[in-house]
């Protein structure tokens, strides 16, 4: 009975094609890219916090960017951001934009946490 049953197995393992198990594989490690968390607040000079203001983020492998819209606590949040690539983020409100700031493929911490300053 094991002697069929891993026989079973080993004949639907043969009929697969190898490069569907290698993509499955790709597409399980791409799934898990070490996905990671980023929040914090846009701020004026003074430290208030600002409503309203657009945060960007940015991919700069595939240019693809999302962006969030912050509510009365000035708080932004980015869930589910890939692990395996960099990102540059900033923050623009009526014509004034704040520095940006990169995140690293290489920055291995699943959460992060920061601040965008807006000019006066």
């Amino acid at each position: 009975m094991k002697f069929a049953r891993s026989l079973t197995v080993s004949a639907v393992l043969a009929l697969v094609p190898a490069g569907a198990l290698v993509r499955g594989a790709a597409l399980h490690a791409q799934a898990d890219n070490g996905a990671r968390s980023l929040t914090g607040a846009v701020t004026d000079k003074a430290g208030n916090k600002i409503k309203g203001a657009v945060v960007h983020l940015k991919d700069t492998r595939s240019l693809a960017q999302r962006s969030y819209i912050t509510p009365d606590d000035g708080s932004f949040r980015f869930a589910q951001v890939s692990g395996g690539s960099d990102f540059e983020v900033w923050a623009d409100l009526n014509g004034k934009r704040t520095p940006s700031k990169s995140i690293s493929s290489f920055d291995t911490k699943k959460s992060i946490e920061m601040t965008l300053k807006l000019p006066d």
